[in-house]
């Protein structure tokens, strides 16, 4: 047994770069999913830069320029080369950098939770963090690469983390709406709200409202937003090893909300216990019309993988 770990050690990091994955259960009717898969890939990177690859907590997507950032809950961003067609044509890395404040210290590693990522409407790298709660623009094209340039002011609740349910329940999930500006939610609702009711927050002060989903510790692991101005959802259920571990994406109907609840639509349920090999998905981001990656932390365990999967969501 002994011998077997460490042969599986030595391949898993000898052998870098991405790999042919496959999550969907056999015999699954595709028809009943509101997505289409299109791609699956496993990463599997040693070090880049000479930066250890591990636990990626969000994504954002340059199409311009083909850039697909990933960044670290460990404070760490990462940037690969990445052409999606109707296959994930390229992925390869192309550097590395630790998350920096602004005059180039490193930040203390409990503030140095970065959980969500996004662009905004100028091309600028947002990061959120969760351990002390804060959004930040970084670098991402020079020689400050994953330096802070400027902290954004946050709605008052969400400034301080004793309105959280744990210091590790903050802001896990960003995004950037071309009408509403930068989006943000927590992974859990905020101490004093029902345990089911989720909130995305509009930095300007809006705020969306919609049911978890009924499996227990159901939590929000990333938002992105869609051509059509809503919101996609990644939602998360684990309560144990021996209980199933569910994700689940869902669209947020932020333009049909009413008595304080938004529209919502399971587009996907992935259920470990119905044949899906899931992992800890906690990343997403938009990469073309109706086209979207979602990518999962590893939790730095040799047991766990970092998942790439590529899918379209089906037109209603």
């Amino acid at each position: 047994m002994r011998s077997l770990f460490f042969l599986l050690l030595f391949l898993k990091i000898s052998c870098a770069g991405s790999f042919p994955a496959d999550i969907i259960p056999q015999g699954l009717d595709s028809k009943s999913l509101g997505i289409e898969i299109l791609d699956q890939k496993q990463l599997s990177f040693s070090r880049i830069d000479d930066i250890k690859f591990s636990e990626i907590s969000d994504l954002a997507y340059e199409g311009k320029t083909h850039s697909l950032f990933m960044v670290s809950d460990e404070g760490k961003l990462f940037e690969f080369n990445a052409v999606f067609t109707d296959k994930i044509v390229h992925l390869d890395p192309l550097k590395a950098g630790r998350l920096l404040k602004k005059q180039g210290k490193k930040f203390k590693k409990w503030r140095r939770d970065s959980e969500g990522m996004t662009l905004d409407g100028k091309g600028r790298l947002l990061i959120s963090f969760e351990e002390k709660p804060r959004i930040g623009w970084f670098h991402k094209n020079s020689d400050y690469y994953g330096r802070l340039i400027k902290k954004y002011r946050l709605p008052k609740k969400l400034r301080n983390v004793k309105n959280f349910r744990s210091k590790n329940k903050g802001l896990e999930a960003l995004a950037w709406h071309p009408q509403y500006g930068i989006l943000t939610a927590a992974e859990f609702p905020l101490k004093k709200d029902n345990k089911k009711r989720q909130t995305i927050y509009a930095l300007q002060g809006k705020e969306w409202h919609f049911l978890a989903e009924p499996e227990g510790k159901s939590a929000v692991s990333a938002i992105e937003v869609m051509d059509d101005g809503n919101i996609l959802v990644i939602e998360r259920s684990f309560t144990g090893y021996m209980n199933p571990f569910v994700v689940t994406l869902k669209k947020v109907y932020l333009d049909e909300c009413t008595k304080g609840l938004c529209k919502t639509k399971v587009l996907a349920k992935m259920n470990s216990h119905q044949g899906w090999d899931i992992d800890n998905f906690e990343g997403l981001s938009r990469v073309g019309e109706h086209r979207y990656v979602m990518i999962s932390d590893d939790n730095d365990n040799f047991f766990q993988k970092t998942l790439l999967i590529y899918f379209k969501v089906k037109k209603e």
